[in-house]
């Protein structure tokens, strides 16, 4: 086990190390001089390359990645060109708005779609499985962004019962914070809903399918028991794979929904720092959500193999 785990983490590290070369390369190849753009077109020539060196843009690619990687590390993220303060400090106060949204939009998704999809797999061809695979269809075919609209038409506008956008940020309190994250994390939550939902009601099918089970009710199990205890213990490992890659998708891909409510997100100051050409930042942004998404898929996987000996056994 330990030589499974030691290998998991070494493809761990050279992952991270390849996503970040080609996020450097991708954006080193971009024309445009930050320097440049801190200055404007009207710096003299010593004043720009006197900027150059500070922000070590005359020394080679090489070099510059080596001391970008290195702050990465140890986070000293280096200075936005736009906004002239520490990108550090500018992810940290996004993050703390994208990363509840997306942890609230994850616990709704997952506290409604797993009791539908296990209950839907429990009746399959009755009403209540062909509600759920409706629900699952429906959600999944409207946009993230689509659906923040109507709700902010609806209980913003119409009905006055939410805030129409904007974040009043922690320092008010947690009631009035999450207040305004609750439209936003039910457009997000909504169309992973329908996924998770699909997927819990095919894996709980697999499992209800197995021998055990069988087993289990021949020994005169409760259908509850056999049904929460037997059946989603083993398919919570294809259940977990997909959980994974929706958190992902809610902190990475967000940015729609962050636009719609006027949330100062992490993936607003992305799209906000390539409009106005601030490598820095976005160099460390793509970073840390590609690090994220990483990291939240090696979690998933050792979780697989903590909850499914067969995935020991195969690795």
């Amino acid at each position: 086990m330990a030589a499974l785990l030691l290998r998991r983490f070494a493809g761990l590290v050279v992952t991270l190390l390849l996503t970040s070369a080609a996020i450097f390369a991708a954006l080193d190849v971009l024309p445009g001089d930050p320097a440049a753009v801190m200055l404007g077109t009207a710096a003299r020539p010593d004043t720009l390359a006197a900027l150059r060196a500070e922000m070590g843009l005359d020394r080679p690619a090489p070099l510059r990645y080596a001391a970008w990687l290195g702050g990465a590390v140890t986070g000293h993220l280096g200075t936005s060109t736009t906004y002239g303060v520490p990108v550090a400090g500018l992810v940290a106060d996004r993050l703390a708005v994208t990363l509840p949204l997306a942890l609230v939009a994850l616990a709704l998704a997952v506290g409604a779609a797993l009791p539908l999809g296990v209950a839907a797999a429990a009746r399959r061809g009755g009403a209540l499985d062909a509600a759920a695979a409706v629900f699952a269809q429906g959600t999944t075919a409207v946009p993230g962004f689509w659906i923040g609209l109507l709700l902010v038409l609806l209980f913003a506008v119409r009905l006055g019962w939410m805030p129409a956008g904007g974040f009043p940020g922690w320092a008010g309190g947690a009631t009035p914070a999450l207040r305004a994250l609750l439209l936003p994390a039910i457009a997000l939550a909504l169309p992973q809903a329908g996924v998770l939902t699909r997927v819990a009601r095919g894996a709980m099918l697999d499992a209800l399918g197995e021998d055990f089970i069988r087993t289990a009710r021949a020994k005169g199990l409760r259908p509850r028991t056999v049904l929460w205890r037997h059946a989603l213990r083993n398919a919570l490992p294809a259940i977990l794979t997909v959980l994974g890659l929706q958190l992902s998708f809610l902190v990475a891909g967000a940015v729609l929904v962050e636009t719609v409510f006027a949330l100062p997100g992490l993936g607003r100051l992305a799209v906000q720092a390539f409009a106005q050409r601030d490598a820095v930042v976005v160099q460390d942004v793509v970073l840390l959500l590609a690090a994220f998404v990483i990291l939240v898929n090696f979690a998933v996987d050792l979780a697989g193999l903590a909850l499914d000996p067969r995935q020991r056994d195969a690795a």
